[in-house]
């Protein structure tokens, strides 16, 4: 069943990034069936809840967008990421199953909060307009990502628990639809953030109109929707409110840097450093996983430039099966870069580029060519100089390696542009066309009937 009863959700506030605004109240620990929203005063700790649920999702979207293509060949223990790094993925495996518990609880809370907010008395207009925006773009947020990953997935719209342990599947493109809705909802009532706003932990911590626009980009571009990607990349680029930082560096070795526009923070206090699922713990310290021989020669590349800092190599991991290479995207508690990136303005250039590039927009100054210089200058990289539509799509997906390498994207990519089964089928002899969707979690198909006889194709 979608088991939304006593979970645990851990409100730490700490976490949601450095600003004092996250600071107050402080934190608490809430089951989900017990959340509280009676008096305006109620307003912020479920407030934070709804961005904490993302919160505890987010490792597990890096796992799913990058574990389960060629980025990573396994290198440990666990039997989770043996079955993600050898491509034999099953539905018992622990993070098929923690994303999707995670992603239930950001929508379970987020459901609590547009049920109840209209309720309580002495929310002003403008906090109460503010709220239910972020709600509905974090439940569309949630929506996206788990049909993306599972494909016809529950829609659960309240929080009436008896209906909701047998809810069966819905079709993709009546989620999507109900995404689109929640993000346009979004976008009417999200606050907007000027152009040249120094506080770059509000704007990536918190939901903006111009971070709506961002994941709409997003959107559109998987629904092959190449005008309104275009349109929407634009208004991000343009406003100003987000800017590239000048050194690739600093991307893999800061928080909160002026390109990030959605990023989920840890603090000294909760950061997950020892979780089964944590990144650090997982890429580093067990070394679970490490980056693919294939990865590493695209990422050492001179076309990769200085985003080969996204790796590093040393000769004590050097044995056996270790090629020694390590990912330093996420650090430990005490290193400024143990937070997640969901959404950064280099993507927003990718989507442009390839949004043009299908538009038959390869060259001039809003061609296609020029997105993509503007992130290889940024790289110190050379230039890209083919202009047929073939190449340049091409050039849009390396690009894509080289920028977003361990962000959470490669498997989303190689699906929604048809080329999974081409590289994946080369990269290991154990792929299946079936890990294309991850399998709904076993434990789901065990305790809700109405989903037992819904299981994904070869699982």
């Amino acid at each position: 069943m979608i088991r939304f009863t006593r979970y645990c959700l851990l409100l730490v506030l700490l976490g949601l990034g450095a600003c004092n605004e996250v600071l107050e109240p402080k934190p608490v620990d809430l089951l989900v069936d017990e959340l509280v929203l009676n008096e305006a005063a109620d307003v912020q700790p479920v407030r934070i809840g709804m961005y904490s649920a993302l919160r505890g999702a987010a490792s597990s979207i890096i796992i799913a967008g990058d574990f389960t293509a060629d980025y990573i060949q396994f290198n440990g223990t666990f039997t989770d990421y043996r079955e993600l790094g050898t491509k034999q993925i099953t539905a018992a495996n622990g993070v098929v199953d923690e994303l999707w518990r995670n992603l239930y609880r950001t929508i379970y809370v987020t459901n609590f909060m547009l049920e109840n907010l209209p309720k309580v008395p002495g929310v002003s207009e403008a906090t109460r307009k503010q709220v239910t925006a972020e709600a509905r773009f974090l439940r569309g947020f949630a929506n996206f990502i788990g049909t993306y990953t599972y494909g016809d997935i529950p829609q659960v719209t309240s929080t009436v628990q008896a209906p909701n342990r047998v809810i069966g599947r819905t079709a993709r493109a009546t989620i999507l639809a109900s995404v689109l809705a929640d993000y346009e909802a979004a976008l009417a009532d999200l606050p907007s953030v000027t152009s040249g706003s120094t506080n770059v932990t509000t704007n990536a911590t918190y939901l903006n109109k111009t971070s709506c626009q961002a994941a709409m980009a997003r959107f559109y571009l998987y629904q092959k929707n190449w005008a309104k990607a275009e349109e929407m990349a634009t208004q991000v680029i343009g406003s100003g409110v987000y800017s590239l930082q000048p050194n690739y560096v600093d991307v893999v070795t800061r928080d909160f840097t002026s390109e990030s526009i959605l990023e989920v923070g840890y603090s000294l206090s909760d950061d997950p450093g020892t979780s089964n699922f944590a990144l650090n713990n997982i890429l580093v310290g067990r070394r679970e996983a490490i980056p693919s021989n294939q990865l590493v020669l695209s990422l050492v590349s001179t076309e990769a430039g200085t985003r080969q800092t996204t790796i590093s190599f040393s000769t004590q991991n050097l044995r056996g099966n270790d090629n020694g290479w390590t990912v330093r995207k996420y650090g430990t508690a005490s290193e400024d870069n143990n937070n997640i990136v969901l959404i950064r303005l280099a993507e927003m250039h990718l989507i442009r580029a390839e949004a043009r590039a299908q538009l038959g927009r390869q060259t001039g100054a809003n061609g296609a060519v020029a997105d993509l210089n503007v992130l290889r200058t940024r790289a110190k990289a050379p230039a890209i100089t083919s202009t047929a539509q073939a190449d340049v799509l091409l050039a849009v997906e390396r690009e894509r390696v080289y920028e977003l390498a361990f962000e959470g994207h490669r498997w989303y990519d190689l699906v929604r542009t048809g080329r999974a089964q081409a590289v994946m089928s080369a990269f290991s002899p154990n792929w299946n066309s079936r890990y294309e969707l991850w399998p709904i979690p076993q434990r789901e198909i065990q305790q809700n009937p109405t989903l037992s006889t819904q299981q994904n194709p070869g699982y």
